[in-house]
């Protein structure tokens, strides 16, 4: 009797596992069924990056807003992660594929704002994700350009500009740092204008606010179109944005983003050149010398150069990058103390100077060890910047050491 449950126990379990594996088998479908666009074909996928630092130095006045290293002191050291993707893609038919995407990123340590820390934690301070992309994807819905909906990469960088600058791992690009959206949940048309791809467009209206919910009733408007040439070895692309912010009879407050770029990009070299010009209405709050304060329009303006490529062909790499921003167009120390930024992205106080260069070695494909230096300058705009052991101070930086560590696996 008990030989006999033991069996049936047996033969449970066996049916239980065979079920289990056969619905699970399209996690383990070959790449190329996925890539074909086969029905009922998908792929788990993911990456990670992260750093040894040592902060060499610290800007005595704090100065670096979205900055990760704002607020660090001197010396401070740590092993940290900012970035972890989990993903899942599948193709439901030929015509309709899904995605999902888990991040957990930003993971800032303590001591630049917070008791705890920023990005995404729990409130003990514990690293965890969120949902960044839940979309599905109706592929030719007219020839060459397909329909996505729900929580999309948006045109602004993740598409092209931020593959071709390829270092995210290193730093965000020029027009992500100041927090344009690289997702949102809303719907998009991304096309080509020909067979090949060389050239194509990106359109997209979204709640502009990432993965939180709408808080207001405007919607952010995204549009890109891009050329390529030289067999692709030569890209161009134009990208604009606009939302309105807050709309009232005695404050419209809006931005609008014009956004152009240029690379030559090869395997073994790239270079590319990046700049915005995002125009910030009724958003820079000046403070008067003779007391009281003036709304003005500021034009931010950001360029971003940067070049990478082979010292031995899949094994050794060097990169190099240089951003230079100026955030406020209506400096005028004859009449203005100092300034705010109602929407929270800049800094009207300051020019920043960003520098980054290093190595990039990979023991095997897929896994990155990049020795690097990160510095962030500032310049005051002000006459006098006070600092906060009551010195006068104009220029000063954040200047971190790291060797960063960057893996991919899935894909």
């Amino acid at each position: 009797m008990k030989r006999n449950f033991a069996r049936q126990l047996l033969i449970i379990a066996i049916f239980s596992f065979l079920t289990i594996a056969s619905q699970a088998q399209y996690l383990w479908n070959s790449d190329s069924a996925f890539k074909a666009g086969s029905a009922n074909s998908g792929r788990l996928w993911g990456y990670m990056f992260g750093d040894f630092y040592a902060k060499g130095h610290a800007d005595s006045a704090n100065r670096g807003g979205n900055n990760q290293y704002t607020g660090i002191p001197n010396s401070r050291s740590a092993f940290q992660f900012r970035r972890i993707y989990l993903g899942y893609d599948y193709n439901i038919t030929n015509k309709f594929s899904a995605e999902l995407l888990l991040a957990a990123e930003d993971n800032f340590p303590a001591g630049n704002g917070s008791a705890t820390g920023g990005g995404d934690q729990t409130q003990n301070g514990k690293f965890t994700f969120y949902i960044k992309l839940a979309n599905i994807r109706w592929k030719n819905i007219w020839k060459g350009t397909d329909l996505v909906v729900g929580q999309i990469a948006t045109p602004a960088f993740p598409l092209l500009t931020e593959r071709i600058w390829a270092y995210r791992s290193i730093e965000r690009t020029i027009s992500d740092i100041r927090r344009t959206p690289s997702y949102d949940l809303g719907a998009a048309l991304q096309g080509k204008f020909d067979a090949k791809g060389n050239f194509g467009y990106n359109l997209m209206v979204g709640n502009g606010s990432s993965a939180k919910p709408e808080a207001d009733n405007f919607k952010w408007f995204y549009g890109d179109i891009y050329a390529m040439a030289l067999d692709k070895k030569l890209v161009f692309d134009i990208y604009a944005d606009y939302e309105r912010l807050n709309w009232t009879s005695t404050w419209h407050h809006s931005r609008q983003m014009t956004k152009a770029y240029i690379a030559y990009n090869t395997p073994g070299l790239t270079i590319g050149v990046e700049g915005y010009v995002n125009v910030l209405k009724n958003d820079n709050i000046a403070s008067k010398l003779a007391g009281g304060a003036d709304t003005l329009t500021s034009n931010a303006l950001g360029i971003s150069t940067y070049i990478h490529g082979d010292i031995v062909k899949n094994k050794l790499r060097f990169f190099a990058r240089y951003d230079n921003v100026k955030p406020n167009s209506k400096v005028d120390n004859t009449v203005y103390s100092k300034y705010a930024n109602a929407a929270g992205n800049y800094d009207y106080n300051n020019k920043e100077q960003f520098i980054t260069a290093g190595l990039d070695f990979t023991p095997a494909k897929g896994v990155h060890f990049m020795p690097n230096i990160w510095y962030n300058g500032y310049k005051s705009e002000q006459s006098a910047t006070i600092a906060p052991d009551g010195s006068k101070m104009k220029s000063d930086a954040d200047v971190v050491y790291r060797l960063t560590f960057y893996f991919v696996f899935g894909k």
